[in-house]
């Protein structure tokens, strides 16, 4: 068995990895970086979050030692008093000094690992201060009392201080512990079991305290995660918006340079077509004199055609560029549905006659007028029965219905018996230009512009355009008019009789001389 060393290895296929899971093996990846244990953009909150409690509370705690030293006044000097209160507002103030030093800087320039070491170094000391009075020398007399007491203001300030430092907890260390080994130590030198157990339950005080604030830390960085998947989500939907905003924008102005394009299109098109139509038309009618050759005859016929064919191509392009563009504006009054109908199956009669359909009309007689623009909906009737003569077979049956809906809604039908449309095929025929595989394999002349059409100038009235075919079972398109858009006739205003009063006789005038 011989290897090829110079043919190429195969390596395996790498799946690629997802976005989601890139970002969780990057924030891992920061975590272990990380000193702390958390995520580096998160280490200035947690801090952020310490220095404004601090702050916010910043004589809590010597209002409190005020408070001790006062209660501690039957048991201790006041000079070791004093001095101990001395050393407590000194240390308060260099914790606060560097707490607002740190408010003043940014994020950028504040190194979250120095700063913490400032401060947990300033709570150390503030913590050994307190921790201090612990070692006071009490009055003998009633000493029990004053452990008790100091025993009590401790672990006020120990539970207060796990409060304040939980998002930092090298901060709460710094600060808590040396304070209750101080407890501990003055209650293990006092060789009394009462003083022993003192000491346990503080331990176990200290503990609980600290099981407490590693939920709150753990709840504060819960909460700091989904903000910043908040501000993520927020950043990625402003994205989102101004890669919209830019789209949107790139499509009106290539709306607009369509519009423009299609304005000076038609006008540039219509201008030669109205010629050759002009010209073929002479020349077909041979208005002036007759052709010698008749083939020119019938070339001049089939001009006219294409040229009729082609002009009608730019109008619909025209009227279907304005209603999406929005232009479209509606002539709207009085018609008739009815006899709009009526009219449009009249003037194409002699298309269905030459292929041998037959036309039923079902017409509901009496129905209130519709408000609307007149020439959109012959529009629409005539795009309707167009294509219904143009793909039924000869032969076959086309059922105009005009009619109103239980709601009172007006609306016309128009139905063949025609092969009718796949189902998948629909919404293509919906389409600009769309057309259907039974359209293309008949050889159907069309555009594909005369449904979407019709259903932008239904929309343009309110209205909705229903669509129901199946195949070998024909195709029905029903166009309703929303009911706002039927007129209802006004009630004739009751003109009140009034009744001429009698009138009084004359009366008399007489004139007295004198």
């Amino acid at each position: 068995m011989s290897v090829d060393l110079a043919a190429p290895m195969p390596f395996p296929r790498v799946k690629p990895v997802s976005p989601t899971t890139a970002l969780r093996v990057r924030q891992a990846r920061e975590k272990l970086m990380s000193r702390s244990g958390t995520r580096p953009e998160f280490n200035y909150e947690l801090l952020a979050i310490f220095v404004r409690s601090e702050l916010t509370a910043s004589l809590a705690i010597p209002l409190l030692a005020v408070v001790v030293a006062v209660g501690l006044l039957p048991w201790a000097p006041v000079d070791k008093l004093l001095f101990w209160l001395a050393t407590v507002f000194i240390s308060k103030g260099i914790l606060i000094l560097l707490c607002r030093k740190f408010q003043a800087l940014s994020r950028k320039q504040a190194d979250c690992e120095l700063w913490r070491r400032y401060l947990a170094a300033a709570e150390f000391l503030y913590g050994t201060t307190w921790a201090a009075v612990a070692f006071i020398d009490f009055a003998p007399a009633d000493q029990r009392s004053a452990f008790f007491f100091v025993f009590a203001a401790i672990m006020v300030v120990v539970a207060m201080r796990t409060m304040f430092a939980s998002t930092v907890m090298r901060i709460l260390y710094a600060g808590t512990i040396p304070m209750t080994t101080a407890l501990v130590l003055r209650f293990a030198l006092a060789e009394q079991p009462f003083y022993w157990a003192m000491a346990a339950v503080a331990i176990g005080i200290h503990v609980y305290l600290i099981f407490l604030a590693s939920g709150l830390h753990s709840t504060v960085l819960a909460m700091l995660e989904y903000r910043a998947e908040k501000d993520a989500l927020v950043g990625e939907l402003e994205q989102a918006k101004a890669v919209s905003d830019e789209a949107r924008r790139r499509a009106e102005a290539a709306n607009l340079a369509k519009s423009k394009f299609l304005a000076n299109m038609s006008h540039e098109l219509r201008t030669p077509l109205n010629a050759i139509l002009g010209f073929s038309e002479m020349m077909r009618d041979e208005i002036l004199g007759p052709m010698q050759n008749p083939t020119y005859k019938s070339y001049a016929q089939d001009i006219h055609h294409s040229g009729e064919h082609l002009l009608n191509l730019i109008n619909q392009i025209l009227d279907l560029s304005r209603i999406e563009a929005g232009r479209y504006e509606l002539a709207e009054e009085p018609v008739m549905l009815a006899d709009v109908m009526d009219d449009c199956q009249r003037l194409l009669s002699l298309r269905a006659e030459s292929k041998g359909l037959k036309v039923i009309e079902n017409f509901k007689e009496t129905m209130p007028r519709l408000w609307s623009e007149k020439r959109a909906v012959r529009q629409i009737c005539l795009n309707l029965l167009s294509n219904a003569i143009k793909f039924t077979p000869p032969g076959g049956t086309i059922t105009l219905t005009v009619g109103m809906s239980r709601k009172g809604e007006q609306f016309l039908s128009v139905k063949d018996s025609g092969p009718g449309i796949p189902e998948s095929e629909i919404p293509r025929v919906m389409s600009p230009f769309g057309q259907g595989s039974l359209a293309s394999a008949s050889n159907e002349g069309g555009s594909g512009l005369g449904l979407p059409i019709v259903k932008g100038l239904v929309e343009l009235h309110g209205g909705r355009l229903d669509l129901k075919s199946r195949l070998r079972h024909g195709t029905e398109l029903k166009i309703t008019f929303p009911l706002s858009r039927v007129m209802q006739p006004t009630p004739r205003l009751a003109i009140p009789v009034t009744v001429a009063a009698p009138v009084a006789p004359a009366a008399v005038l007489r004139v007295s001389n004198g």
